[in-house]
């Protein structure tokens, strides 16, 4: 009878310890981590922008890390402006995009400390950085010698040209698209004459779209390309500024009448509504289109062979607040995205050419083969008080015919001046010299300004501080 307890009792001691090894082995099992990130709805098509990579990510890394979308059906310029706002909130999300587009933004955030430093990631993983592409690396690399921007992009998906309505062309007689800057005009002319609109144009934000067509004619001469590749040009006051400001005010001659104090989407529905017959843009409107256009649509480099590419444009960034977890987990949805592009990339060009491929993705993929001159994007070179609100205003009144091309150019060199006195940056706010005032037994930090220096965001809202032990 005593062996049967004893057996009975070492059984029960066995189904303990085993129930006790399953709850260690469920406290050890590892809590699958959310990233936080802000994409965006197409507000004309409903398409989910990256919704490819998510999917793809959160299959390949369930159970360890999970991108958790926050899904908003803004527009470009609405979504920029939403990013500084979240900032101020301090309720950015891990993983931001479209940073390198607000270069103000960006610096003020290097400054503060709030986008992470992806040198020691690179450094540590050789596998990512075999990846990247040089001219990517280079893009994405500081004037410190940092990087804080993702390198996950290639050149092959950042490229912008010219897309083209084959049926509007063949109404006015126009065959082909248009090899040299003097046939783009004549064609503008000739579809003019045929009661078509030949552009779909904004002025609101950057003014991209004009300026992509702008920057690109200006890159035709040895002096314009090279002004291109300039970093925060010491003046604009040249002849290809002025040339570029002489193009803006030509270009919207062309254009509809709704294009003045519009955005992009404006132009983009006068597009695919027929109503205009070309409008600038990259290699992702492919996706954008619905897809009862995608064979109505062509694609081709700007005249004499030009595309514009930074492929650093879009700026992908790693917020520096979260957790450790959270931000390797960031950044190794970077490093997942760099593998996604390059396969993408390598799909595109072998599909090239074969059945299914629409024409389309054909001829950008031939854009991009025929050893076109790639011109560096102006929204990563040049000064952000120029882009972030000289350009909003100059474009409008450039395009009624408020001001000249000369004014234009004046504001733009006047863009340089405000930024070298410190007033482009409204982050910026002065250092401050503390001292105290006792009231009521407790000591309160006073701040009085002392000099210009960028300062965070609790800098900034904090111009009192209560201490109970001043050191």
């Amino acid at each position: 009878m005593r062996s049967v307890l004893c057996i009975v009792l070492i059984l029960t001691l066995l189904a303990g310890c085993g129930r006790d090894t399953d709850r260690i082995s469920q406290s050890e099992k590892k809590k699958e981590i959310d990233i936080p990130i802000i994409l965006t709805v197409d507000p004309t098509s409903g398409k989910k922008s990256e919704q490819d990579v998510i999917d793809a990510f959160n299959e390949e890394y369930a159970g360890t890390y999970h991108m958790k979308v926050e899904w908003i059906m803004e527009t470009e310029e609405e979504y920029r402006k939403n990013l500084k706002r979240l900032n101020v909130t301090d309720e950015l999300p891990a993983v931001i995009c479209d940073v390198r587009t607000l270069p103000s933004f960006y610096q003020m955030m290097v400054a503060d400390g709030r986008i992470e430093n992806l040198t020691p990631y690179l450094e540590s993983d050789e596998k990512w950085r075999e990846m990247i592409e040089p001219a990517v690396m280079e893009g994405c690399t500081d004037e410190d010698g940092n990087v804080y921007l993702g390198p996950i992009s290639t050149a092959a998906f950042a490229c912008s040209g010219m897309f083209w309505n084959q049926e509007l062309f063949d109404e006015a007689g126009i065959d082909k698209f248009p090899e040299t800057w003097e046939e783009f005009w004549e064609c503008c002319e000739k579809l003019q004459e045929h009661g078509i609109i030949p552009l779909g144009l904004h002025t609101e934000g950057t003014g991209w779209a004009p300026m992509l067509i702008a920057t690109a004619e200006a890159a035709s001469t040895e002096e314009g390309y090279n002004f291109m590749k300039e970093l925060l040009p010491e003046s604009y006051a040249n002849d290809t500024g002025l040339e570029i400001a002489k193009t803006l005010q030509k270009l919207f001659q062309y254009t509809t009448e709704d294009a003045i104090h519009a955005d992009y989407d404006v132009a983009y529905n006068n597009f695919v509504s027929g109503k205009v017959a070309m409008i600038p843009n990259g290699y992702w409107m492919i996706n954008q289109l619905p897809e009862e256009w995608q064979e109505k649509i062509r694609f081709s480099a700007f005249p004499e062979n030009k595309l514009i590419a930074s492929p650093e444009t879009f700026g992908w960034a790693v917020v520096s607040t979260y957790s450790r977890e959270i931000k390797e987990g960031a950044v190794e949805f970077l490093k997942f995205r760099t593998r996604f592009n390059l396969e993408e990339k390598k799909e595109l060009m072998d599909k090239n050419g074969r059945n299914g491929s629409s024409q389309l993705l054909q001829d950008y993929v031939n854009a991009y083969n025929n050893n076109p001159q790639i011109v560096p994007n102006y929204q990563v070179k040049w000064n952000s008080i120029l882009q972030e609100e000289t350009l909003g205003k100059c474009l409008p009144e450039l395009a009624a015919g408020k001001i000249t091309p000369t004014q234009v150019v004046e504001a733009a060199n006047e863009s340089i001046r405000v930024g070298e006195d410190g007033r482009d940056r409204p982050e910026v706010l002065v250092c401050v010299q503390e001292f105290y005032v006792e009231v009521e037994n407790r000591k309160i930090v006073m701040l009085s300004i002392v000099s210009q220096q960028p300062y965070s965001l609790a800098d900034r809202l904090c111009t009192m501080e209560e201490r109970r032990n001043p050191s």
